[in-house]
């Protein structure tokens, strides 16, 4: 797989305290990265040891293949867009103003692109509107927009959605999927919604305390979230021979415990099972926030 984010061992400390102990992380090419964790986890942190915001303790990173303490770093960082903590945009002054200053920062020899990026992120209609009378929505967009300046490759935004109402949410999740899938854009993005971030994620990772705790796929995801039923049963071997005989979908989990996917209600497995011997059945249909929980503990 190709990745053009990683870190292997990464630390950040800060006195005693450590934010980050040892994170290897792994962001495949064209995929939206969910950065999964609790207030604390140490989300912020990483994102702005990789953007070279700060610089880490201990470990190192890689950016399209090409490591932190290599000299070609600097090249590779004009590559990456960021919006983190909050948008770096000036408030007296209009989106298209906004633009042509971040512009003017990265060297791009040319505005022509500026109509075309405030048209992807919805602000073409703003005119010489200035950004302070824009909604809370809005200066998130403009944020995105000034971190998009220059079409970079690898884009970084933390909380991308905290504080936006309903309908402002709906529009970041798409905007977000059209970076993506219209500019090829491989996204990392944290958030606390995490009913929103499974929507849009394409791969997860799991920070907590300052480790990661776990990655995984969306297809993983989605097998480990689907609805089920957990059965543990006194032989494990009758009920594999039982659930196959009948071609239904299963896993075992353990010694005395299988999932048992598909439609099928609790008296239909205790007539399939009665061989096997059932001790106990319950039903699952866990979402990100459910596998979160059972991940990592407690909650976001």
């Amino acid at each position: 797989m190709d990745f053009v984010l990683e870190t292997k061992n990464l630390s950040k400390s800060y006195g005693h305290s450590h934010a980050l102990s040892g994170v290897d992380m792994h962001v495949p090419k064209n995929s939206v990265y969910g950065l999964v964790g609790r207030n604390g986890a140490g989300k912020t942190t990483l994102m702005r040891v990789v953007t070279g915001i700060q610089r880490e303790s201990g470990g190192s990173y890689s950016l399209f293949g090409v490591d932190n303490k290599d000299k070609k770093i600097v090249k590779e960082r004009k590559r990456v867009g960021s919006m983190i903590e909050s948008p770096s945009i000036f408030l007296d002054i209009s989106a298209e103003e906004n633009l042509k200053m971040q512009y003017r920062i990265l060297g791009l020899p040319s505005f022509s692109d500026i109509p075309e990026i405030l048209r992807i992120v919805g602000l073409e209609d703003t005119g010489k509107k200035k950004a302070a009378s824009f909604s809370f929505g809005m200066k998130q967009r403009l944020g995105i927009a000034m971190a998009i300046a220059g079409s970079p490759d690898l884009l970084i935004l933390d909380e991308p959605i905290n504080g936006l109402d309903p309908e402002a949410i709906v529009e970041m999740r798409e905007l977000i999927i059209r970076l993506n899938k219209e500019m090829h854009m491989t996204i990392v993005v944290s958030s606390h919604i995490l009913d929103e971030l499974s929507r849009v994620a394409t791969y997860y990772g799991f920070l907590d305390s300052g480790r990661m705790v776990k990655e995984i796929s969306r297809e993983e995801m989605d097998k480990e979230c689907r609805k089920a039923m957990r059965v543990k049963v006194k032989s494990i071997e009758k009920a594999s021979v039982s659930l196959s005989r009948f071609g239904l979908e299963y896993s075992i989990i353990d010694d005395d415990t299988l999932d048992l996917y598909g439609e099928i209600g609790f008296q239909e497995v205790l007539k399939l099972l009665e061989n096997a011997g059932v001790v106990d059945i319950e039903k699952r249909n866990e979402n990100l926030e459910g596998f979160f929980i059972n991940t990592i503990g407690g909650k976001v």
